[in-house]
């Protein structure tokens, strides 16, 4: 092994444990702005969600549907928003839902089914910390091993492909 490699290696092996660390970090701000989301939907939505149960018996679409359906312009371009209201709302339910799991499960959801406005404004506003609890070392240090699994898999995969094409030049 080259000095050269050798050094490479520490270096991604340090920044993936330093992008490993930060993950929880990430995962937690994010379930953070979900539930934000979420009380300030609830919030709003609640009078909306008052008159569906004073007059449809708690069926806020009945609610949605006589707003459409009405004859008055006003009225029944409300029905729209109340309608974005409430599937916003939903959304965030489910995703609370989905993130009430472990946290390998959390991770996992997060980069393959998280709510993509709301990890897009997570990352934006970021606030970086290093916190050192075991979640945190432990996600470090598996982000690391598996980057520098990865790569020296691909080096040796790389090699003996060359290798093999050296040989099949030499005999072809």
């Amino acid at each position: 092994m080259s000095i050269v490699h050798r050094y490479l290696m520490i270096f991604i092996f340090g920044a993936c444990l330093i992008i490993g660390i930060q993950i929880p970090n990430f995962i937690d701000q994010y379930e953070k702005r979900i539930d934000a989301h979420y009380i300030e939907v609830l919030q709003n939505f609640r009078g909306f969600q008052e008159i569906a149960n004073r007059y449809y018996g708690g069926d806020i679409e009945a609610l949605i549907k006589r707003h459409e359906t009405s004859t008055d312009e006003t009225f029944q371009a409300e029905g729209k928003p109340i309608e974005q209201m409430y599937k916003r709302m939903l959304r965030f339910e489910r995703e609370k839902a989905s993130l009430d799991t472990t946290y390998p499960k959390k991770a996992i959801h997060v980069i393959v089914n998280g709510d993509r406005e709301i990890i897009e404004e997570t990352y934006s506003n970021y606030s970086a910390g290093i916190v050192l609890d075991k979640l945190a070392i432990l996600s470090g240090i598996v982000v690391s091993v598996a980057a520098c699994f990865l790569l020296e898999l691909i080096l040796i995969l790389g090699k003996r492909i060359i290798r093999l094409n050296k040989s099949l030049e030499r005999t072809g």
